[in-house]
């Protein structure tokens, strides 16, 4: 199961990542194109796409990051087990 929820962490960066990238390249020389803009489009969509694929793989990294805190946090609790504060 821990395979399956990593696969499912590494798809996601992958996705991410590279679909703003290729979707702003797309629309920029989409525009570029059905509009007679200059080249200055596709660079600049090429820009906003680096820089939202560039989140994207930075909200992940934490996201996952906090995933493995938590489940480090909890394998602890169980190896300590309950003190005395800690019970509900």
């Amino acid at each position: 199961m821990k395979e399956l929820n990593m696969l499912v962490w590494i798809t996601q960066l992958g996705m991410g990542v590279a679909m703003p990238l290729v979707g702003f390249i797309w629309l920029g020389i989409w525009l570029k194109n059905r509009f007679s803009l200059g080249a200055w489009c596709v660079i600049l969509f090429c820009v906003i796409g680096l820089i939202t694929a560039f989140d994207g793989l930075k909200v992940s990294l934490k996201t996952m990051e906090r995933l493995d805190k938590s489940k480090k946090k909890n394998k602890k609790k169980e190896i300590t087990g309950v003190s005395f504060n800690d019970h509900d």
